[in-house]
């Protein structure tokens, strides 16, 4: 029999995976879907909300943007199937959080070691860019999950926007009505701790940043050691 724990996140995955609350990011999910990349157009997308995955005992948690168009949008899983997954998945295999560097398709064995991962909101948006609204409708997706990981100490937030819905999750959870003031501002590196979870700043992965050397395998190697240090540190 599963733990309760895990066996909460599977129904939590299950709700999540059937909601509809944003119009905007239900229309574009499902449009994605009917007007495939010529790359993937023998696939069948999965164009719903994605649900968290990973260890769900672990110290760490890795907080996204939002799920890709054509990855985790088609695939069903976060980070998987695009370029941006590409180099995560890399950098946690090196770090110890992976059993292996790549990630393609839900059931192609990855594993992950003391470490989850989710998004701030759910759905694939259009540009990329979910909104401010957006992003609080998925808020209580994300409390009731980081409730449910109960060791979990370390947020690694990947860009801006993730650090904001973080700040908002953590007050969320500590039943504040709004983040902290003044809000700490994000920034690659950059590191807030308030009550038990500790958050850690790092660039998205994002082809953008990775491609021009904003971003580079060894600065993401670097926070994530850091990110182990301080979910050990705090066990």
């Amino acid at each position: 029999m599963a733990p309760r724990g895990d066996s909460q996140l599977a129904v939590l995955a299950e709700e999540v995976s059937r909601c509809r609350r944003c119009p905007r990011l239900v229309a574009w999910r499902e449009q994605v879907a009917r007007e495939r990349r010529a790359a993937f157009a023998h696939e069948e997308y999965w164009a719903r909300p994605l649900p968290g995955f990973g260890d769900p005992h672990a110290r760490a948690l890795t907080l996204g943007l939002a799920p890709a168009a054509h990855g985790g949008n088609r695939t069903g899983r976060m980070f998987t199937g695009d370029r941006s997954g590409d180099f995560l998945f890399a950098a946690l295999a090196r770090c110890g959080f992976a059993n292996q560097a790549t990630s393609r398709h839900r059931d192609d064995g990855l594993q992950l070691f003391d470490m989850w991962i989710t998004a701030a909101v759910r759905c694939a948006p259009p540009a990329n860019r979910p909104t401010p609204t957006e992003r609080d409708t998925c808020l209580p997706w994300s409390a009731r999950e980081l409730g449910l990981l109960a060791n979990v100490r370390v947020l690694l937030c990947l860009g801006a926007f993730a650090w904001d819905a973080a700040l908002r999750l953590i007050a969320a959870a500590a039943g504040e009505a709004a983040p902290p003031r003044p809000r700490p501002r994000f920034s690659h590196g950059a590191q807030f701790s308030v009550a038990r979870y500790t958050l850690v700043g790092c660039y998205h992965p994002s082809q953008q940043n990775t491609f021009t050397g904003r971003l580079t395998p060894a600065m993401i190697d670097e926070i994530l050691l850091r990110v182990r240090a301080l979910a050990e540190r705090a066990s």
